[in-house]
């Protein structure tokens, strides 16, 4: 085997906060950079030398050139980005991290910066701006439904919809909703929890106890949506693997004027009784190029929570096919 020999290349950063704000607190930017790479950095002052394999110091020569231009527009970088632009980079060589990090999304929130973190989110987001249904498909952790939920309250901010309707099938996955105590309203609510999660991660609870009040924002399991029409509305539907093929159909053509709906699922993670065939994984085979509808897949490369989530779908894939 022909051994590689080692490369190096230097880069200058013209602005010495900025390029601080690039190395990260105590260089921690590029321990990131440096082990995942397996590349080593020196750091001389506003200058940096990256040595290793070829491939590598290209990768984060890159990184750290595109990271440093995010800067330079106001980007405020996290650490946790370092890998998403990793990931972003070493999957496509041409792609660009500003047209990524910089796509925000206005949800009017002081809490924070909502942008896509990986190609495939970016080709989500754009496909919610140019299709009134999209299909948002992969495991979880993928940002499927915040990002959802992001340019549903962008759109209400910004008034091209009234309303936002929120949907979850009630589906019991080994807890009996009978048992549990409360009305109906009361029962079906720990399955609509993250709903709020992601809305609260967006907005005041002040604000959002006020759209709730008002109707603005609506949350409801799915059974609600029988004989509706959604009118000037953004509707997400949330955990649609667990839709039977009825549910499914029903909700699609609840779609009225001046509205979109995405719907959001993980074909790992049905829940359904054995014999039901999910409405989720129907719809994706007898929708496929209908004008109007998206379907956007998404995989563990994706993953925008804690790095061992990543781990632990690739650890259930392997085992997944191992049975097989």
């Amino acid at each position: 085997m022909k051994k590689v020999s080692p490369q190096q290349r230097q880069l200058y950063f013209d602005d010495n906060s900025l390029a601080l704000s690039l190395y990260g607190e105590q260089g921690k930017n590029f321990e990131i950079i440096e082990d995942l790479l397996k590349v080593t950095i020196n750091v001389k002052g506003n200058q940096i030398s990256i040595t290793g394999d070829p491939i590598g110091v290209d990768h984060a020569s890159r990184t750290c050139s595109q990271l440093y231009e995010l800067l330079k527009r106001g980007y405020p970088l996290h650490s946790n980005d370092i890998e998403f632009a990793i990931q972003i980079l070493s999957a496509d060589s041409k792609a660009h991290l500003k047209d990524i990090f910089l796509d925000k999304l206005s949800v009017n929130s002081g809490k924070r910066l909502v942008t896509p973190k990986s190609l495939a989110q970016k080709l989500y987001v754009e496909a919610m701006r140019t299709n009134d249904i999209v299909f948002g498909i992969g495991p979880a952790g993928t940002g499927k439904t915040y990002l959802a939920m992001a340019m549903a309250v962008s759109a209400l901010i910004t008034e091209k919809v009234a309303r936002i309707i929120l949907v979850r099938p009630a589906v019991e996955a080994g807890e009996k909703l009978g048992f549990l105590p409360g009305d109906l309203a009361e029962k079906v609510n720990p399955y609509l929890r993250p709903l709020y999660d992601a809305l609260y991660d967006m907005l005041s609870f002040e604000k959002v106890s006020r759209l709730l009040e008002r109707g603005v924002i609506e949350i409801a399991p799915l059974a609600f949506m029988r004989g509706r029409t959604l009118n000037d509305a953004f509707t997400i539907l949330d955990e649609a693997q667990n839709t039977t093929s009825e549910q499914m159909k029903m909700f699609l053509t609840r779609l009225g004027y001046e509205s979109k709906a995405v719907i959001t699922g993980d074909l790992t993670q049905i829940d359904l009784p054995e014999k039901r065939g999910s409405g989720l994984l129907e719809a994706r085979d007898i929708l496929q190029g209908i004008e109007g509808i998206a379907f956007i897949g998404f995989s563990k490369q994706d993953v925008v929570r804690h790095k061992l989530v990543r781990r632990i779908i690739q650890a259930y894939e392997e085992k997944q096919r191992v049975d097989k």
